[in-house]
Parts: structure tokens; C-alpha cells; sequence
């Protein structure tokens, strides 16, 4: 079976959004905001910076739809997770 030929992905590209997304969430910290806004806000840069490595550096953009659903659907159940705990942590002083 021959393999098939894709582009490669523009690694210098990647390299600078993730510096990028790792300079925002370093000052982010120092920002002075909420816990829970803070943790969201760091919670859905790293799954962004997550995507960016998964679909560039592991050419998930490449694979069957089958592989990709098997990567994502834990990703679901953990939002699921934690939307179904929320109202429990509500109650917990950060």
C-alpha cells in the first residue's frame, strides 16, 4: 500500500502561535481576575495549544475521521465531567 504525500505544515507558523498562546497565558496569570475566570481562560488555551500540536505535529489533519473521533470523544466526556460536577464546585471557596 502506498502512502500518500501531504504538505508539510508550516512549523515555524506553529512554533510562533504557541509562543504566542504561552506568553498570554503567562501574563494572564498576573492579571488580576477571578480564579474561575483565570482557570477557564487557561483551561481553553491549553486545549487550543493542544489542537494546534495534535493536528500539526501528529498530522492528525491527515487521518480517518475514525482516528480523530477516538482523540476527541474523551475530550467530550471530560467537559461532560465537568459540567456535571459545576454545580457541586460552586459551593467550594477558591
Amino acid at each position: 500500500m502506498e502512502a500518500e504525500a501531504h504538505a508539510e505544515p508550516n512549523y515555524m507558523k506553529i512554533f510562533w502561535w504557541l509562543l504566542a498562546l504561552t506568553l498570554f497565558e503567562v501574563a494572564i496569570i498576573y492579571a488580576h481576575i477571578p480564579k474561575v475566570f483565570l482557570a477557564v481562560a487557561l483551561i481553553l488555551t491549553a486545549i487550543i495549544k493542544a489542537l494546534l500540536v495534535a493536528i500539526n505535529f501528529m498530522h492528525l489533519r491527515f487521518e480517518r475521521w475514525t482516528l480523530i473521533a477516538v482523540t476527541i470523544l474523551p475530550l467530550l466526556l471530560v467537559i461532560d465531567l465537568l459540567l456535571g460536577i459545576l454545580p457541586d464546585m460552586a459551593h467550594i471557596p477558591f
